[in-house]
């Protein structure tokens, strides 16, 4: 990376761009633009939040020779959406923290719960597994794409909700996407992956050499 890289930074559900504070200063500190920016997962289905959040980054960046993204979560979703749709000309690499590439069985067991749309807004709804997930009507990945998986949980109820080994929200099978250049898994739990020192450095080494370091 260097002055002429941007990196978008795209945060979870019903998160904030404070969750990625910590990436930003680092990536900043290895010479790219960093645009960090906020927005409101839980106000509009995927459809229209990855124009939302996408749109007015890349026109911060249109100067860039190349831009990146680093996403949590739903941001990867939404890079994958935004994508489908329209191509990125100077697309580098992305990396993907976390993502329900195939959908969460959490929400295929809570969606029906009482207060679980009021938290999670129409997004979360769209992150099942049946028929309205989303991550699974989006295809491969034609792009450059890594991505880190949790193997750790502080939620244990909500583990016994995903098959196999998961981060407390996503589980190691459920992250994978078909298309992906790399794909790693580290002992970290999925609503504090993003800030661990070991996965920025992957974030890091992935972003400069396209591979992480296994």
């Amino acid at each position: 990376m260097d002055d002429q890289s941007c990196v978008i930074l795209l945060h979870g559900l019903a998160r904030s761009s404070a969750s990625l504070s910590k990436l930003e200063s680092v990536l900043a500190e290895h010479g790219a633009q960093v645009i960090n920016r906020s927005y409101p997962s839980r106000d509009y289905p995927i459809e229209q939040l990855a124009d939302r959040a996408i749109s007015p980054a890349l026109d911060t960046c249109h100067e860039a020779r190349e831009v990146h993204f680093v996403s949590h979560s739903l941001g990867g979703i939404l890079i994958r959406q935004y994508l489908r749709q329209q191509p990125v000309a100077n697309l580098g690499r992305v990396v993907m923290l976390g993502p329900p590439n195939q959908g969460s069985e959490v929400v295929d067991k809570l969606a029906a719960v009482p207060g679980f749309h009021f938290i999670n807004g129409d997004a979360g709804l769209q992150l099942g597994t049946g028929a309205m997930s989303i991550p699974k009507s989006l295809g491969p990945a034609n792009f450059d794409v890594g991505i880190i998986a949790g193997s750790r949980s502080v939620n244990l109820i909500l583990s016994l909700l995903i098959p196999g080994i998961d981060d407390g929200k996503v589980s190691i099978e459920s992250s994978r996407l078909e298309g992906m250049r790399d794909h790693l898994v580290l002992p970290v739990t999925h609503p504090f992956m993003m800030r661990n020192d070991q996965v920025i450095e992957q974030v890091v080494f992935y972003l400069e050499h396209g591979r992480f370091q296994h």
